[in-house]
């Protein structure tokens, strides 16, 4: 598979299958990952992989776990302009149609949203955490580390979900993994081989033509 390929074939995948990815391999990938762009080298990431025994238990923790829980950070802008809150509603209202969901269907909406805390039924996972006194540019090594490892997934025929869901859950999260008080949840990451026959990955979503965002300067 051709970097082209890998960029193309790459989707949020919402579905999984329950055939395993062995830590090997995650490790593999991981290890090349960090060769992504980092500026002045920091690497500022820091991955903790849950996967076989480690998921169920989590799993178990997150059904079990009842206290209210203070987000990491805001996921989109509080007042989004535009084209971004159209980008935003149509992505989320052509899903919930593949998927049959009403739009006054909260229910089926709420239950379709906390699928995002059972990693979709992906076999493995991991969350990236950042430290604290990181600021925006190391956020953007962050986004480039990730793309890195989703990329290299697709060379394998693995398939990802990217979950910045998974920083409303940071005290859960934070408390499963012991994770030390400098350090806070940037995402989740589901890892596993997609189901082909569940109707939500068949959502491929549209990108804004090149003339709204990119601007050949002449000279």
């Amino acid at each position: 598979m051709d970097v082209s390929e890998a960029v193309y074939s790459r989707q949020s995948t919402r579905a999984f299958t329950d055939q395993k990815v062995s830590d090997e391999l995650i490790k593999e990938l991981l290890e090349k990952s960090a060769r992504a762009a980092s500026g002045g080298n920091l690497q500022p990431w820091q991955i903790y992989i849950i996967n076989n025994n480690t998921m169920s238990d989590f799993l178990e923790f997150q059904e079990a776990w009842t206290e209210p829980e203070t987000p990491a950070y805001a996921i989109y802008p509080e007042n989004l302009s535009e084209p971004y809150k159209t980008s935003r509603y149509e992505v989320g209202a052509e899903m919930y149609s593949i998927l049959g969901i009403e739009r006054d269907d909260k229910e089926g909406r709420f239950k379709q949203m906390l699928e995002n805390f059972k990693f979709f039924g992906a076999p493995a996972a991991f969350f990236c955490f950042v430290d604290r006194q990181m600021g925006m540019p190391q956020w953007s090594d962050l986004g480039m580390f990730l793309q890195t490892f989703m990329l290299l997934a697709r060379e394998v025929e693995l398939d990802t979900c990217a979950q910045e869901a998974w920083a409303i859950k940071q005290e859960s999260v934070t408390a499963f993994l012991d994770i030390p008080d400098e350090l806070m949840l940037f995402c989740g990451m589901s890892i596993g081989y997609k189901d082909k026959t569940a109707k939500i990955n068949e959502l491929r979503t549209e990108r804004r033509p090149i003339e709204d965002w990119a601007t050949f300067v002449k000279g």
